[in-house]
């Protein structure tokens, strides 16, 4: 593990089943791609079907012999989640869950229950789905953090923006909750006594679709930098080392492994003090139940 993970480290994951939000491009799309492409099972848990439909069609020209599926899904729609995990749960169990999908910077946006779209979709969407299908899921569960989360923090003060919105801060905290998120359920989940873990993973910079929202200089100079950053091919090596890595344990945190977890290949990441403090995560815990309306029942 000395030399970093690579998509090339994924072993065959014949007879296995994963469950992929957002699936239909970026990261979603590559880690997809590679795990169908080592015969596992792929379920496109998407927003916009044709976009999903789209995403297969281009897998099946490399990997004819993929088994892929789609699945509604809308994490800023937690009427929508439910609607999603009964359809899940009715269906084959799932040996792993990856929390990929996520927006980042957009203008000022609301979820269907009217809180800020980062934090709705990031972490509220994502704690929902989990928490409604984490007895389905048997082996492990991804979370995607991100850099940004060193300088997050946490404000449940205005969850909805009506006072104000900062794009970047509220990023931060979105994913400073995904952190969060995820060493609380592994916490959880072992003192229950089940073998699922929570891995938690992110992508350093990688050039996907969600620099979309970037300010048009910085838009206009990131193929310049291209050269300095992972690829959205190269950006899923986390996730894909946290969801098959044979070293992997719960509780694990991955990222690239090149100066200032920027790019490169996946190995251990750093998360902030904040991230891994108990009482930070069991407070969101508690604020995520009334939130959302879901009790993971752990």
């Amino acid at each position: 593990m000395s030399r970093g993970f690579t998509a090339d480290d994924v072993s065959v994951q014949t007879g296995r089943t994963f469950l992929v939000t957002g699936a239909n491009a970026g990261i979603g799309f590559e880690t997809t791609k590679i795990l169908a492409a080592r015969g596992a099972h792929v379920i496109l848990a998407c927003r916009d079907e044709a976009k999903a439909e789209i995403a297969m069609n281009r897998i099946w020209v490399d990997v004819p012999k993929a088994e892929l599926s789609f699945q509604p899904l809308d994490l800023a729609d937690l009427d929508q989640v439910r609607d999603a995990a009964k359809t899940i749960l009715a269906g084959a169990r799932i040996d792993v869950l990856i929390n990929n999908a996520g927006v980042m910077i957009p203008p000022k946006t609301l979820t269907k229950q009217g809180y800020e779209l980062q934090f709705g979709v990031n972490h509220l969407g994502t704690f929902a789905l989990t928490g409604l299908i984490h007895p389905h899921v048997d082996d492990r569960i991804v979370i995607t953090g991100s850099i940004a989360h060193r300088n997050g923090a946490m404000d449940y003060s205005d969850l909805s923006a009506s006072r104000s919105y900062h794009n970047w801060a509220r990023y931060q905290m979105s994913k400073l909750a995904n952190l969060l998120h995820m060493f609380e359920l592994d916490r959880r989940l072992s003192a229950a006594g089940r073998a699922t873990q929570a891995i938690g993973c992110h992508p350093g910079v990688a050039l996907t679709e969600l620099t979309r929202h970037l300010p048009l200089p910085l838009r206009t100079m990131t193929p310049l930098a291209g050269p300095f950053f992972n690829s959205a091919a190269q950006g899923a090596w986390p996730t894909l080392q946290a969801a098959t890595g044979a070293r992997v344990q719960g509780g694990d945190y991955l990222g690239p492994q090149g100066l200032g977890e920027v790019s490169g290949r996946s190995g251990p990441a750093r998360a902030s003090r904040d991230a891994r403090d108990p009482k930070l995560a069991r407070e969101l815990w508690q604020r995520s139940i009334e939130l959302t309306g879901v009790d993971p029942g752990l």
